[in-house]
């Protein structure tokens, strides 16, 4: 009973962690996941890490095929146009009602200068992961841990679409000085008119994503 109480206790953590790979884009779509690796690199049984996969199947970022073992999950069109759609309604609306002067505009800006530096080097999946923490820094003005958590997992699912598109600098590039317009217009107060900006980026971020998806999946 104390194991099975300490497996519970621990799986969350590892869930975190995983979702965590999954967002900086560690692990690809359809990507088939090691046991016995991923509880030796997070230094967990395999019972807890199990758990854990359960935990990450309910949230459809992994799926688990009988007999064959756990996979990281290939995100639908669907789910891809219900992930954008909620974006729009979560960081816009963060944005509108932001606080120029708080803590999170400060990552923003991080994430910007990082990403700039990325882009010079071409290392898209750093400017990738740079673009993931800006956004989720978006969310973090709203002062909500309920959107937070909701968000990781959307951003998940997110750059697991990212994961499906074979070139990247189409997929990135475009946004970097994007993400540095809308940050200027809410570090000089106009939040409105950053949130604008960022619903336009948005369905021009879908659209790139949908029409590099639709070419690579056979039943579209």
């Amino acid at each position: 009973m104390a194991e099975q109480d300490t497996i519970s206790a621990l799986a969350p953590r590892l869930a975190e962690e995983i979702r965590d790979m999954l967002i900086a884009g560690e692990l690809k779509p359809g990507q088939r996941l090691s046991e016995a690796a991923l509880s030796a690199g997070l230094d967990v049984s395999r019972n807890s890490l199990r758990e854990a996969f359960r935990l990450l199947t309910k949230e459809n970022l992994l799926r688990h095929e009988p007999n064959r073992g756990v996979f990281v999950a290939t995100p639908s069109m669907a789910s891809i146009i219900d992930i954008y759609r909620v974006r729009r309604m979560i960081e816009c609306q963060a944005l509108a009602k932001a606080y120029p002067k708080h803590p999170a505009v400060a990552r923003m800006r991080s994430a910007v200068e990082r990403a700039r530096v990325a882009r010079d080097r071409k290392d898209w999946a750093m400017v990738g992961s740079e673009n993931m923490v800006f956004h989720a820094a978006i969310v973090d003005l709203a002062d909500s841990q309920r959107l937070n958590a909701f968000y990781a997992q959307i951003a998940a699912e997110l750059r697991l679409s990212f994961g499906l598109l074979a070139d990247p600098e189409l997929l990135h590039a475009p946004y970097v000085d994007l993400n540095g317009a809308i940050l200027e217009k809410l570090e000089a107060g106009l939040t409105a008119e950053a949130s604008t900006a960022l619903e336009e980026y948005l369905m021009q971020s879908e659209r790139t994503v949908l029409a590099a998806f639709s070419r690579i999946d056979p039943g579209k």
